[in-house]
């Protein structure tokens, strides 16, 4: 269990890292996203295909810290199980809007989905409620 100091000494710079890593990993899927449906090389080219994989694995360190720093638990904290839920099929809608889906259209879908789910995530971590701004 961390101490109240310890707390207060990493949660200052680890909750604007974590949303720093958030921010730059949505960015990189748009932009791939987006070169994807235009038909572009690049967003499957190997730089592409291995930096996101480079910060979603700090994210998910940096998320697990605060996940630990903080004593959250999921059973508890239900907004928390949300964004985990939702996470889940942040990545099953990422995959198919980058390279599974068959048709560019439903790429297209795919990626539309992954944005909402997103923003709906990030919705849900601003309020710390299961319906995000919807509860409001």
């Amino acid at each position: 269990m961390p101490t109240p100091e310890l707390v207060a000494a990493i949660y200052p710079w680890l909750r604007p890292l974590h949303i720093a890593l958030v921010t730059l990993s949505v960015a990189l899927f748009a932009a791939r996203g987006v070169g994807v449906l235009a038909g572009q090389a690049w967003p499957m080219a190997g730089w592409a295909r291995g930096l996101a994989p480079v910060i979603d694995s700090l994210l998910l360190l940096a998320g697990g810290t605060l996940w630990w720093l903080l004593q959250l638990n999921p059973t508890q904290h239900h907004w928390l199980l949300a964004k985990l839920v939702l996470l889940v099929i942040y990545i099953v809608l990422g995959t198919l809007a980058l390279r599974r889906a068959p048709t560019r259209a439903g790429k297209a879908l795919c990626f539309i989905a992954a944005l909402a789910v997103v923003g709906f995530m990030a919705s849900i971590a601003v309020a710390h409620h299961p319906l995000g701004l919807l509860a409001t």
